[in-house]
C-alpha cells in the first residue's frame, strides 16, 4: 500500500518527519496553533514536563495533510506555546540537527536569523546575534540545560572568543533568543542566548547508534560515531541514560613550510551520563557529569601563499580537556514550580600560535638600536651580534596554557499558569576562576614541534577572578484576553580580581621582569525589560519590548600599562523591537518579522601597546545597530516543505571610539567589523512513502552570507574585505516508517566554494591569516534505534 493512501499513514509519518520537525523550529520563533485539547495540555503541565519531553509530539488533525502544529519552549523560565512567548526565539530539535548533519553551532548557525560564528579554529569561536560584536565577555550567553557556559580568559581578557567546542548529540532541542535578556540570563547575555537542552533519562529501555564516514575535496576522511543506552534502574524511580561520541575529523590545509599536508585534523571524544531521581510525581532530581577531550591542529592559512595554504613554522596543537557536573532539582509545589541548580565547569586547554614572523620584525637596524643598544645606533659588529640574538629564537612557539573553573548556582521560583498574573523570582551566584600563562619556547626548525623539556624564554602568568552574584524577578499581567504586560528586572554586583606576575623576563620585547600585582574592578546596577503583546486573532500576534543588558569590566594585566588603563567598565545596550507572529493558510503558512534598534554605549574595544607586543581593553565609542528579520515556512502540499529566512543589520558606530585613555581606529559611520549586512537561508524538502516499509527524502540548503570587513576604518591599508557567499547543502536518503533506522548521503558545500570566515590582513609575513568552512565534503550516514 502506497503511504499516501492511508490518512493514519500520513499523520504517523509526519509526526516522526524529522524535516517537518524542522522546519516548524528551525529559526523560526514562530506562532504555531495547536488543537484545543493539545494547548489545554501544554499550559497546565509543569516546566519541567515541558523541558523534558518532545515538543513536536502531537499530529495534525484528520484531514489536514499541510497543517503544521505547535511546540513549546522554556525560554522564559516557564512552560509557554512558542506563538504565545512575545520573544524572538527559534527552537531546533535533535532530528533536526540530524537532518542537517549538524555536528557542532557551525553547521545550524544559518538556521537562525543573525547568528553569526566567527570561527578563528578549534576551540576558538565568537557567537554573536544582531550584529553585537566585540572582543571581551561573551555578548551571548550560551547555556547547556540550566549550566552557563564561560570562556577562557586568556592573557587578553578575551573569554567570549575561547569558549570549548562541544558536539549536538542526544540534544532533546535548542532555543536560540535574540536579543539582550539580561532579565532572566543575566550579564553576557547582551546580543541573546543560546540554550542546549539535552535529552534526559526516562523509564525504558532505549538505545541508538549513528556513524558517519566522508571526505573532503583534498584532504583527508572523517569518520564519526555516536552512541546512546537508557535504563530504567528502579521502576518509576530511577533511570540512567548514557552517551559517547568520537570524531576524528581528516585535516585539509597543507603546511608548506614544514611540508605537511592535510596538518588541521583533529580528535574529540567524550560522553555524558545522567542519573533521574523521581521519588514522586511532584520531584525530581537531575545529576549529570560530562566529559570530553580534543585534540586538533589551527586550521588558519595564509592567503600569501594560497587556498588552504599555511606558512606557519612550527605546529600548532591545540588539547582541551573539559567537564561539566550539576545538580537540577525540579519540585512542582501545585502553586509554583521551585527550581534549582548548581553547576561545576573545570577545562584545562593549550593551544600553540608562531610567534616565529613576529621575533623576525626585530631584524632590522632600527630595532638593535632601540631595543638591543640603548637607543644607540649599532655599529656592523653589533648589528650582527643582533641578528644572531634574534635569529636563535626562531622558530618559536607561542604557549598559552590556562585552566578555568566556574561554580555556578542559581534558585527560582515560577508561579503556576495563572489567567490573572505570572511570575518568576530568582537569585543566581557565580564563582569563575582563570589561570593562563603565555610562554614562549624554540622549536625544532625541521619538524615544528616545541622542543622539550621547554626551553622557556619568556613567561607571563595571570589570575583572573570573577564573582557575580544577581536577584531578579519578571512578571506578566494578562490585563485582558488579548493584551499582556511584562516586566522584568535584574540586580546585578560582580567584582573581578586579576593578578599576574612576569616570572620570566623578555626585554628584548619590554616585557621586563615583573613583581606579582593585584588589581580589581567591582560594578552595580539594574537591568530592566518591558514588553507589551496583543493578540489581534488566534492566528496573529503583536509585540512590542524594550530591554537593555551589559556585560562586565574587568581589569588589564597587561605588564607596563600605565595605571589608567587598567581598569575597564562594563558596556551596556537598549535594545527597542517590535514583531508579529502569524500563520495563514489553516496552518500550512506561517510567517513571522521582526523590526529592531540597539543603541550600545561605552563599548569595549581593543587597543594595543605601542611595541604591538600586548593588546588590552577600554571602554570607547558607540554603534547602533537597525535591522529586519523575516522567517517563513510553507507546505503547499504533503511532504514538501518551503522555508526562508532572511536578516538585515545596518551596524555602525555613532561615535569615534576615542576616550581619555584610548584612541581606536574607529570613527562615526564606520560599519562594525565581521558582521554581514544581509544573511539569509532558503530550504526545500521532500519527503514521502517509497513501500509500506520505506520512505524517502530529499533535501537542498541553500545559505548567503553577505561582505564583511576585518576592521572599521576604510583607509585602512590592512583592511580586509571577505566576500560574500552562498553555500548549498545537498541530503538524500531512505528511512524506515518505524524510524529504527536511516541511511543517508549528503554534499556539503556542493559547489565547492571558498567561505572565508575570518580574514586579516598585515604588513609583515604572512601578510594575513583567514579561516573557512570546509571544501566540498561528500559522506555517508548510517543511524539505527533500538526500543
Amino acid at each position: 500500500m502506497n503511504a499516501f493512501a492511508s490518512l493514519n499513514s500520513n499523520s504517523r509519518r509526519i509526526k516522526r518527519n524529522s524535516l517537518y520537525r524542522c522546519m516548524l523550529m528551525a529559526g523560526l520563533a514562530v506562532p504555531f496553533h495547536v488543537h484545543a485539547s493539545s494547548a489545554a495540555d501544554a499550559e497546565g503541565s509543569g516546566q519541567q514536563a515541558a523541558a523534558d519531553s518532545d515538543p513536536m509530539e502531537t499530529a495534525p488533525a484528520a484531514g489536514s495533510a499541510t497543517m503544521l502544529d505547535s511546540v513549546t519552549v522554556t525560554a522564559s523560565k516557564r512552560t509557554t506555546l512558542i506563538e504565545k512567548t512575545p520573544i524572538a526565539i527559534s527552537a531546533i530539535t535533535q532530528e533536526t540537527l540530524s537532518d542537517l548533519g549538524a555536528l557542532d553551532i557551525k553547521d545550524y548557525a544559518a538556521q537562525v536569523p543573525g547568528l553569526r560564528i566567527q570561527y578563528n579554529g578549534p576551540g576558538s569561536q565568537r557567537i554573536s546575534l544582531r550584529g553585537v560584536n566585540a572582543a571581551g565577555e561573551a555578548t551571548v550567553g550560551t547555556y547547556y540545560d540550566e549550566t552557563p557556559i564561560s570562556g577562557s580568559t586568556g592573557v587578553s581578557s578575551d573569554a567570549g572568543g575561547r569558549a570549548p567546542d562541544m558536539p549536538l548529540f542526544d540534544v532533546d532541542r535548542i532555543e536560540v533568543l535574540r536579543g539582550p535578556q539580561g532579565t532572566l540570563y543575566g550579564a553576557s547575555s547582551m546580543g541573546g542566548a543560546i540554550r542546549i537542552l539535552y535529552e534526559k533519562p526516562k523509564q525504558e529501555y532505549e538505545g541508538s547508534f549513528q556513524a558517519a564516514y566522508e571526505i573532503t575535496d583534498g584532504g583527508d576522511p572523517t569518520h564519526v560515531e555516536d552512541v546512546m543506552v537508557n535504563a530504567p534502574l528502579i521502576a518509576d524511580t530511577l533511570a540512567a541514560r548514557a552517551t559517547l561520541f568520537n570524531r576524528e575529523t581528516g585535516g585539509y590545509v597543507d603546511n608548506t613550510f614544514l611540508g605537511i599536508s592535510n596538518v588541521n585534523s583533529s580528535r574529540a571524544q567524550g560522553g555524558r551520563f545522567q542519573l533521574r531521581f523521581t521519588p514522586n510525581q511532584d520531584l525530581t532530581v537531575d545529576l549529570s557529569h560530562y566529559r570530553s577531550t580534543s585534540e586538533a591542529y589551527s586550521s588558519t592559512w595564509h592567503p600569501s601563499e594560497g587556498e588552504y595554504k599555511q606558512l606557519s613554522q612550527v605546529k600548532l596543537p591545540y588539547d582541551d580537556d573539559t567537564s561539566i557536573s550539576s545538580l537540577t532539582l525540579n519540585w512542582d509545589l501545585g502553586w509554583a514550580n521551585l527550581t534549582a541548580n548548581s553547576s561545576y565547569q573545570d577545562r584545562k586547554s593549550t593551544y600553540i600560535s608562531d610567534d616565529s614572523y613576529y621575533i623576525a620584525t626585530y631584524l632590522t637596524p632600527a630595532r638593535c638600536q632601540s631595543a638591543g643598544n640603548g637607543g644607540v645606533p649599532c655599529s656592523d659588529e653589533r648589528l650582527q651580534q643582533w641578528y644572531d640574538e634574534v635569529n636563535s629564537l626562531i622558530p618559536a612557539a607561542l604557549i598559552h596554557d590556562g585552566t578555568t573553573t566556574d561554580w555556578t548556582n542559581e534558585i527560582r521560583l515560577s508561579s503556576a499558569d495563572s489567567q490573572f498574573l505570572d511570575w518568576t523570582v530568582g537569585a543566581f551566584g557565580q564563582n569563575r576562576k582563570n589561570w593562563v600563562a603565555s610562554e614562549d619556547a624554540p622549536a625544532d626548525p625541521q619538524t615544528g614541534i616545541i622542543i622539550t623539556p621547554w626551553e622557556l624564554f619568556y613567561r607571563r602568568q595571570i589570575w583572573d577572578v570573577l564573582e557575580q552574584k544577581a536577584v531578579y524577578g519578571e512578571a506578566t499581567w494578562h490585563a485582558t484576553a488579548k493584551l499582556n504586560v511584562t516586566a522584568g528586572a535584574r540586580y546585578y554586583d560582580y567584582k573581578k580580581t586579576v593578578t599576574g606576575i612576569t616570572d620570566i623576563p623578555w626585554d628584548m620585547i619590554g616585557a621586563g621582569l615583573r613583581p606579582l600585582t593585584t588589581v580589581d574592578a567591582s560594578e552595580d546596577g539594574w537591568l530592566k525589560k518591558l514588553t507589551v503583546d496583543y493578540n489581534a486573532a488566534e492566528h496573529l500576534m503583536f509585540y512590542a519590548t524594550a530591554a537593555d543588558g551589559f556585560r562586565p569590566g574587568g581589569a588589564n594585566q597587561v605588564i607596563g600599562l600605565p595605571e589608567v588603563l587598567t581598569a575597564y567598565s562594563s558596556d551596556k545596550l537598549w535594545n527597542y523591537e517590535v514583531g508579529m507572529k502569524s500563520y495563514w493558510l489553516d496552518r500550512s503558512l506561517f510567517f513571522n518579522a521582526a523590526l529592531y534598534q540597539i543603541d550600545w554605549d561605552d563599548m569595549q574595544v581593543r587597543g594595543r601597546t605601542l611595541n604591538g607586543a600586548f593588546s588590552f581593553l577600554a571602554n570607547a565609542g558607540a554603534a547602533r545597530m537597525r535591522g529586519v528579520e523575516l522567517e517563513w515556512i510553507y507546505r503547499p502540499i504533503m511532504g514538501l516543505d518551503l522555508t526562508a529566512n532572511f536578516n538585515y543589520v545596518n551596524a555602525e558606530l555613532t561615535e569615534d571610539q576615542i576616550s581619555d585613555v584610548v584612541t581606536a581606529p574607529g570613527r562615526n559611520g564606520d560599519q562594525v567589523p565581521d558582521i554581514p549586512e544581509v544573511t539569509g537561508m532558503i530550504a526545500a524538502a521532500y519527503r514521502r512513502g517509497l513501500t509500506d516499509t520505506l520512505d524517502g527524502m530529499i533535501r537542498l540548503d541553500a545559505n548567503y552570507v553577505g561582505k564583511t570587513y576585518s576592521s572599521f576604518r576604510p583607509d585602512d591599508p590592512y583592511r580586509a574585505t571577505r566576500d560574500a557567499y552562498t553555500m548549498l547543502n545537498f541530503r538524500t536518503g531512505v528511512e524506515s516508517a518505524d524510524d529504527r533506522w536511516s541511511v543517508y548521503l549528503y554534499v556539503r558545500n556542493l559547489t565547492n566554494k571558498l567561505a572565508i570566515n575570518q580574514l586579516s590582513l598585515s604588513s609583515t609575513p604572512p601578510y594575513g591569516s583567514a579561516t573557512s568552512l570546509m571544501p566540498r565534503t561528500i559522506g555517508i550516514n548510517f543511524a539505527m534505534n533500538f526500543y
